[in-house]
C-alpha cells in the first residue's frame, strides 16, 4: 500500500515557471509546493530518480529574482490532461529562498476570516 503523505500543499497551477538552471530551458509549472518537495507539471514525463538544477523565475518590479536549487524526481505520471506530465520532486536542501517563498505562499493563499465587530 503506498504511503499517504500528510504535508499541507498549496495549489499554483501554471504561475510559476520552472528552468533548467543548466539549460535555461523550461521544465513546465509548478503545481503545488511544500517546504519539502513540489509537484512539477510539465508537457514530458520526468526521468523517476534523476537530479534536476532547478531554477524558479520570480518577476519583481524592478528586476527578477531567482531561486535555484537541486530536486529529486520521486514519480511521475501521465495527467488527467492530454499531453501533461505531473511529477513529484523532493529538494536536496532546500536554499534559505524556497522556503521564504513557499511560507508567502502559504500567507498569500490561505484564507483569513474577518472577525466580526460588536
Amino acid at each position: 500500500m503506498p504511503m499517504q503523505r500528510h504535508i499541507e500543499r498549496h495549489q499554483l497551477p501554471y504561475y510559476l515557471k520552472v528552468y533548467n538552471r543548466v539549460t535555461d530551458k523550461p521544465m513546465g509549472y509548478i503545481g503545488n509546493v511544500s517546504v519539502d518537495g513540489m509537484l512539477l507539471v510539465s508537457q514530458l514525463p520526468m526521468l523517476v530518480g534523476g537530479r534536476f538544477d532547478m531554477r524558479i523565475k520570480i518577476p519583481g518590479q524592478s528586476a527578477q529574482c531567482f531561486i535555484d536549487f537541486t530536486a529529486t524526481c520521486q514519480w511521475s505520471r501521465e495527467d488527467v490532461t492530454p499531453g501533461c506530465y505531473d511529477s513529484g520532486f523532493s529538494l536536496v536542501a532546500p536554499p534559505t529562498e524556497y522556503i521564504e517563498m513557499v511560507e508567502a505562499l502559504r500567507v498569500y493563499f490561505s484564507f483569513h476570516p474577518l472577525s466580526a465587530s460588536a
